[in-house]
């Protein structure tokens, strides 16, 4: 039986000194103090030479002089930011310094502690270290936790309506997911990730691409194991346009400022079924080949004639194969299904949102208090956006709280 007693905290910094200090300020306040903090200050060496980015690298040498002279509790700086010290060619970006973060830490931690990812633009309650170490306590077989998020509102209306509409989109996608019971119903958010270390070893850590490494990181830990998605204590991102990274919820708040929410679609409820009921065939699958409602894109990805076959050859029974499928159809699959029949469908964004809530939460749908023929992203209200968003939480709270994994 393990039992976890120690906390480490992974945490990416880029163009920071504003907001450390609020971090710095909630990490002394927690009510669990085992803990130290990692940070990996980070930036293309490049950027000295570039007039318009040499301003991060002097922000950047403000955290480091900031976090350098923390004395509440263990800092350890991770310099990729100095002069000489920043990353060279492609190996950059959050993603990078993410796994740098987090294998220094597997390197000095010991396999019964905790890693705990945070963003430095990300809010968290006293408790919130404490509820963490206790849930992985109460659930020591879990391979890693997808920790409940919030983002908050901030008072612009432009902000806040980019992310209340982005957060329904997260929110959709992942109720719909657990909906139908796939394994990757999980909201990847980088703030919102916690890990024991022997499990980050199982998987050999984190893959760094420059964004999303979040996603990929909770699709090898599903992989690999159970995944937690309930937490009695939430993080509470910040809502700011961003290019930080490629892709996620800065560059998406700024393509939504723009009115282009193509690549963030409510999707079609339906196709969810489409996908549901290709997982339910996994079964028959294994005597042989039948049709499946995903087969046209499956054939389009896999480049094979048959790729069931290879399947069944290597799985040593019905239960081998079935997991072996899940993990071939895995969650960037089901995405990549998704965006491509969502494309071919002309209804409207509100359109899909409220057929979904009227399919299966019409007594929800009646609080809203709002028209479906009249209701529009781009004009509604913040109080009426946010009491949508609010209603996702809770569709989505109820799920994580009675499906302790995924």
């Amino acid at each position: 039986m393990r039992i976890y007693n120690n906390i480490h905290i992974a945490l990416p910094v880029l163009n920071e000194s504003e907001c450390l200090p609020d971090v710095v300020r909630s990490l002394e306040d927690q009510s669990f103090r085992n803990f130290k903090l990692f940070v990996c200050v980070n930036q293309p060496d490049s950027w000295w030479d570039i007039g318009e980015k040499k301003s991060i690298c002097i922000d950047n040498e403000k955290s480091i002089a900031y976090l350098k002279g923390i004395t509440s509790f263990p800092v350890t700086v991770i310099d990729r930011s100095s002069r000489g010290q920043g990353w060279i060619g492609k190996k950059h970006g959050v993603g990078w310094a993410r796994k740098t973060v987090m294998d220094v830490i597997d390197k000095e931690a010991f396999p019964d502690d905790i890693m705990i990812s945070l963003d430095a633009d990300t809010g968290f309650n006293s408790y919130y270290l404490e509820s963490v170490l206790h849930n992985f306590n109460e659930h020591a077989d879990a391979i890693g936790l997808s920790v409940p998020y919030y983002h908050q509102l901030t008072g612009d209306e432009a902000a806040d309506r980019a992310i209340l509409r982005y957060e329904i989109y997260m929110r959709h996608y992942a109720v719909n997911l657990w909906r139908i019971g796939s394994p990757y119903s999980y909201t990847a958010l980088g703030s919102a990730m916690a890990v024991p270390v022997w499990a980050y070893r199982k998987i050999r850590g984190l893959t760094p691409v420059k964004s999303g490494e979040d996603f990929y990181f909770l699709q090898k830990l599903v992989k690999a194991g159970k995944l937690l998605h309930w937490n009695k204590e939430k993080v509470y991102p910040a809502a700011r346009f961003s290019d930080r990274v490629y892709f996620g919820t800065g560059p998406a708040m700024i393509k939504g400022r723009a009115g282009d929410w193509d690549s963030y679609p409510i999707y079609n409820t339906l196709l969810f079924d489409e996908i549901q009921g290709t997982c339910k065939l996994f079964p028959v699958l294994f005597e042989g080949d039948v049709s499946t409602p995903m087969d046209d894109f499956l054939k389009s990805v896999f480049k094979e004639k048959d790729y069931w076959e290879p399947i069944r050859k290597n799985a040593s029974g019905e239960q081998s194969f079935v997991k072996a499928c899940h993990q071939k159809i895995d969650g960037l699959r089901i995405l990549q299904y998704l965006k491509r029949k969502q494309q071919q469908l002309d209804n409207s964004d509100e359109y899909y949102m409220f057929d979904f809530l009227n399919r299966y939460f019409p007594e929800k749908l009646e609080s809203l208090n709002c028209s479906p023929a009249s209701f529009s992203f781009a004009t509604a209200g913040i109080a009426t956006l946010n009491n949508i968003r609010d209603l996702y939480v809770k569709i989505e709270d109820d799920f994580r709280q009675k499906h302790t994994y995924l």
